[in-house]
């Protein structure tokens, strides 16, 4: 089991959470015990990540946008590399919804199967109800004024309040790349150790997801045993794979289309640097081969590709971004809440910031699901409904993160004619 790589084990954790919740639900003792002494590990679990996601807004914020300090130097490269950054994550959220919205996966649960879903976490879900009541309740704009925190330690105190948490983030970090580097030489250094002991925390808690899956998936097999909960999750599976595809697709045409390179020769070139961040599953770790992929196969000068791709890394995940719309829109579905038009418009503009702020690192994007989930007042406990296969579908996430990054870092390329013709082999 030692040598066994984590995805693995989680997914030893999943069938054996499944097996042990299908075995006890036999005994009249079995759903109280798993209740009683194993779901506590789920909630732990949860806990913990939830635990990490403000510290880790703070610090991958505020070192993302302290990093950008030579855009003053390349303002043109840094310009077309932001916005060009920012339209494929709001590609690739609205493409979330809109094929969550009509594939409809979470709507397969049937009425009974929801109700036992409900009753099982009513507490949670009748408090989002109510949050969500008084959104309803207030004026248009009032979504805008509750953006900017009147006091950042009560913002921090409260997962619902990330986007106050996040525009303190990114105003910080503007006003630190307003001043000279000498004088916030010491907080940047500050805040790149604090974001490297998050990473690292992230890490130590994904140690233990094997055993928070286990308890996850008991706890839900005799909470609401119905097979078809586990027949839509693997619909939802379908749907947020479709999305992935999509998104390839959109890379593909835009590299078509602004550089006039063909689908083949981007998708053999990027190759190596998709094995490796499906077999990774982050992006930070493969950004080497992702270099050296998109200079030496993709034609990318090295001062583009040294400039683009790390802030790729950071800032762009919009294989995270397809994840979190899907997921926070079927969760809904599985609790039976309706989102509005306007919820879900929240859900783009909160999933595109909260993408920003994704760490490079594995399972990094389910502490942001909390952000959007928090923020559209759904159901946090509905994390356990995909949690279980969430690591095999990172892998494919990541995929799409490091092939967006190629992508853009041709696109930059060409628009300041940096992008070389590459000699075919």
């Amino acid at each position: 089991m030692k040598k066994l790589a984590l995805h693995w084990k989680i997914l030893i954790g999943m069938a054996l959470g499944v097996l042990v919740g299908i075995g006890l639900s036999f005994f009249s003792f079995g759903p109280e015990f798993i209740k009683d002494y194993v779901k506590p590990f789920g909630s732990l679990f949860i806990n913990l990540l939830k635990l990490i996601a403000v510290p880790l807004i703070l610090a991958s914020l505020i070192k993302g946008i302290s990093d950008l300090k030579d855009i003053s130097k390349l303002s043109q490269m840094g310009g077309r590399t932001i916005v060009t950054y920012l339209i494929t994550t709001l590609t690739a959220v609205s493409i979330g919804l809109i094929l969550v919205n009509i594939i409809q996966p979470g709507k397969s649960i049937s009425v009974e199967t929801r109700q036992e879903l409900v009753d099982a976490y009513a507490s949670d879900t009748q408090e989002k109800q109510e949050a969500a009541a008084k959104q309803r309740e207030a004026g248009p704009l009032q979504p805008l004024v509750d953006v900017v925190p009147s006091n950042i330690i009560s913002a921090a105190s409260d997962n619902r309040n990330m986007l106050q948490v996040i525009f303190f983030a990114l105003f910080f970090g503007i006003g630190m790349i307003l001043l000279p580097e000498s004088t916030v030489q010491p907080v940047k250094s500050f805040f790149d150790s604090l974001n490297s002991i998050i990473l690292k925390l992230i890490d130590l808690i994904m140690l233990s997801a094997p055993f928070g899956v286990f308890a996850l998936l008991a706890a839900l097999v005799v909470e609401a045993p119905s097979l078809e909960l586990f027949q839509a999750l693997a619909l939802y599976a379908i749907t947020l794979l479709l999305g992935l595809a999509l998104m390839i697709v959109v890379y593909i045409l835009i590299v078509k289309i602004f550089t006039k390179r063909s689908p083949s020769f981007f998708m053999r070139g990027i190759a190596p640097a998709q094995l490796l961040a499906f077999s990774t599953s982050s992006s930070a770790a493969t950004l080497p081969a992702t270099m050296e992929c998109v200079e030496d196969n993709l034609g990318v000068d090295e001062e583009v590709a040294s400039f683009v791709l790390p802030i790729g890394a950071t800032i762009n995940m919009d294989g995270t971004s397809v994840y979190q719309g899907v997921a926070a829109v079927f969760i809904a579905q599985a609790f039976g809440l309706d989102l509005s038009f306007t919820a879900q418009l929240g859900i783009v503009f909160t999933a595109t910031l909260a993408s920003i702020g994704t760490a490079a690192v594995p399972s990094a994007g389910i502490v942001m699901l909390l952000i959007v989930l928090a923020q559209a007042g759904i159901p946090e406990a509905g994390l356990a409904l995909i949690f279980a296969i969430d690591r095999p579908l990172d892998m494919c996430r990541t995929i799409v993160n490091v092939t967006g990054d190629a992508a853009v870092s041709m696109l930059v390329g060409k628009s300041i004619g940096k992008l070389k013709e590459v000699p075919k082999t």
